[in-house]
């Protein structure tokens, strides 16, 4: 694809080259991600960040990826602060807020919102998450988070075998992720959840269109035993009619110390796209885990930052430029590495 001036809305505006491309300049953004430079390359450019569902990691990934190029956020969060509110279309806020800004990351609970937000906007703008659609970033700092612990065993994405686990109908993190996938070779996907919360059967079938092996339990610790990631979900409640339904398939599959040391492999990923509910009834993932080298899900965080730096740098195309316009940083900086 042409990443000038292009919205970034979908996994499936991308062929495996795109990937590679996106890949090889978050490779070159570790310098500013690590604070071991600064870039300035972005000086002047604003973002606008409009968040109207409760986010964290996204929201302050992206900003935070657009402030280390140079460039400067603004923010929206929720619908209470905004002029949708008052009853304004997505239309006319993008036809104004696009004029505030040179691009814009959106997050809104509605499938499809952000592509109609787009249609509207003057300047580029970058899926943060469609209710239970996509979520194009994390989907890619994911597979970049699995290309480099494969590299460390020397592996490639061909050939994964990868378990994803938990709320696989709500979660746009993993409806993402396969269509991802469908880029690679010989890729092995089991798909662990409740029948309730399966996998759309349309993403299934492409996976299957695509070659791939494809698998559908509701064992978890079978499912585990043999892939190299094992990456869980939580139950996405906002997407439940009442708490009390969400209640009934929360901690259905919880991966503990115990449990991974019985069934995984010794080198076995494991991944979460955040946040993991710790609460007792939940608890997907256990702290006990926190000190296990494999347990990748803050590497994961880290890599996002990377990521978006290289869409924002891609889709305003600075990537040329970044460079030109570094320097070494002044203040204390201890050691940090991804």
């Amino acid at each position: 694809m042409i990443f000038t001036g292009s919205h970034i809305l979908s996994v499936e505006q991308f062929d495996r080259p795109d990937i590679e491309r996106i890949f090889q300049v978050a490779d070159a953004m570790q310098p500013y991600a690590l604070r071991r430079k600064v870039t300035r390359v972005l000086e002047g450019a604003i973002l606008g960040n409009m968040f109207f569902e409760p986010s964290t990691r996204t929201r302050i990934s992206f900003g935070c990826a657009f402030n280390l190029l140079g460039g400067e956020v603004r923010e929206t969060t929720g619908f209470e602060s905004s002029a949708i509110a008052k009853g304004e279309s997505l239309y006319d806020t993008a036809r104004v807020l696009s004029g505030f800004s040179d691009v814009i990351c959106m997050r809104h609970p509605a499938e499809g919102s952000v592509a109609e937000f787009a249609e509207a906007s003057r300047v580029p703008v970058l899926n943060g998450g469609d209710g239970a659609n996509e979520h194009p970033s994390q989907a890619l700092l994911d597979l970049y988070t699995i290309r480099k612990e494969l590299a460390s065993k020397n592996r490639g994405i061909d050939g994964l075998r990868i378990a994803l686990i938990g709320d696989l109908k709500h979660g746009r993190t993993v409806h993402s992720l396969c269509k991802l996938m469908r880029l690679f070779k010989n890729v092995h996907i089991t798909l662990v959840s409740p029948a309730e919360l399966a996998m759309p059967e349309h993403i299934v079938d492409d996976m299957r269109s695509a070659g791939h092996t494809v698998a559908v339990t509701e064992d978890l610790t079978q499912s585990i035993t043999n892939v190299d990631i094992a990456y869980s979900t939580r139950i996405q409640e906002e997407r439940f009619a009442s708490k009390a339904e969400a209640d009934t398939y929360r901690g259905r599959f919880r991966l503990n110390q115990s449990i991974y040391t019985q069934y995984c492999e010794p080198n076995t990923v494991i991944m979460h796209p955040l946040p993991r509910d710790s609460r007792a009834e939940a608890n997907e993932l256990d702290n006990d885990l926190n000190q296990n080298p494999n347990l990748a899900i803050f590497r994961q965080a880290d890599n996002g930052v990377l990521v978006r730096m290289a869409l924002f740098a891609l889709v305003l195309d600075v990537v040329d430029q970044v460079d030109k316009y570094a320097r070494d940083v002044n203040w204390y900086n201890s050691a940090r590495t991804l």
